[in-house]
């Protein structure tokens, strides 16, 4: 494992002719951010920069930001100028150029709101070798999103991309077993819309992150019925079991649902912010260990996706597989693409 995924450096002094050997902590990990347009930059650097940060995530520290941004994107242009006032704020220093950036620090946290420029950022840093955390979404496509995570094996570069939804602690005891092996589950979440993205991929992804959680990899038929104010998703897992997905745009709406297990039915609680998910992401630096597979991430893309397909199609079931093997020809082109270049190996 790199050395900079170690916490603690172990340091040797001579005391009275004998050897003495103590964990003295190291320098902080410095961690450089690309994009600077969702609340999670502020909240992220925030939890790492205190004067006095939690033990779980002592040692780590935001130093540098890449601020891009997306023209398009009207939240995005709005933000960029206020967060880069308030991370400088943070100690966080602006760098502009994003190979520099990238150079300078030892992991990297991947933040831009929009996920279509998500493959061309992250490539520089998979080739630097780098553990990168990607927010949601992980792309703006599900051909990207394939495209990443063959990218990063090829550059042996650990990556993962998550909700702060998944680390809830209701639903990680639920994955855990608190009601037995898992038979069903009805998740919802608010799911505006951007017309630069699938429909789910935006802000749904909260709520599909929740039930991918509890139901896990293995879905293999999706059906959809929309409306301009709700969507619901309908999902077969291996064996028969059945999830949900509700997203609202309109009345009452929040975070949660319902899981239903062998030994009980538990409600999957709310949003428990986001320092759950920064506790993962250090873990995830200090170990090179994704808390999420590869597998799980596109299962749970192939699933959005799947339910733009069936709204396209009429609102027809349709089959994950052939959606995931579409996509994956697409990425393996553009993949080799990006691996054949001068100087990508």
């Amino acid at each position: 494992m790199r050395a900079f995924w170690v916490a603690y450096a172990i340091t040797i002094t001579i005391l009275g002719g004998g050897f003495v050997v103590a964990d003295e902590p190291a320098k902080p990990m410095r961690i450089g951010m690309i994009g600077l347009d969702t609340s999670h930059c502020l909240a992220f650097a925030e939890l790492l920069n205190k004067e006095a940060p939690d033990p779980e995530v002592a040692g780590f520290q935001v130093v540098l930001v890449y601020p891009k941004g997306s023209p398009d994107i009207e939240s995005s242009v709005t933000r960029v100028p206020e967060y880069t006032t308030k991370i400088r704020a943070l100690g966080v220093e602006i760098c502009d150029d994003l190979d520099t950036m990238i150079s300078q620090v030892d992991a990297v946290l991947l933040e831009t709101n929009d996920g279509r420029p998500h493959l061309e950022q992250v490539t520089p840093v998979l080739k630097a070798r780098k553990p990168v955390f990607i927010d949601k979404p992980v792309a703006g496509s599900l051909v990207d999103a394939i495209a990443i995570f063959q990218l990063a094996k090829h550059y042996e570069t650990p990556v993962f991309s998550s909700s702060s939804l998944r680390f809830s602690k209701a639903i990680q005891e639920i994955r855990g077993g608190s009601i037995g092996p898992i038979t069903g589950c009805d998740a919802y979440s608010p799911c505006s819309l951007e017309a630069t993205h699938p429909d789910l991929f935006w802000y749904g992804i909260h709520g599909c992150e929740t039930l991918f959680t509890v139901m896990g990899a293995g879905c293999e038929s999706v059906v959809r019925t929309s409306t301009k104010d709700f969507d619901q998703v309908t999902g077969v897992w291996a064996g028969g079991r059945i999830g949900t997905f509700r997203g609202i745009r309109a009345g009452g709406a929040g975070y949660g649902g319902t899981a239903f297990g062998a030994n009980g039915v538990a409600s999957l609680g709310q949003f428990d912010g986001y320092r759950p998910l920064v506790v993962e992401i250090v873990k995830f630096y200090r170990t090179g260990q994704p808390p999420v597979t590869a597998e799980e991430t596109i299962d749970l893309y192939a699933f959005m996706e799947a339910a733009d397909e069936s709204k396209r199609r009429g609102f027809v079931p349709v089959k994950i597989a052939d959606v995931k093997a579409t996509a994956a020809e697409a990425a393996a082109k553009k993949v080799a693409e990006l691996t054949a270049t001068v100087g990508a190996k």
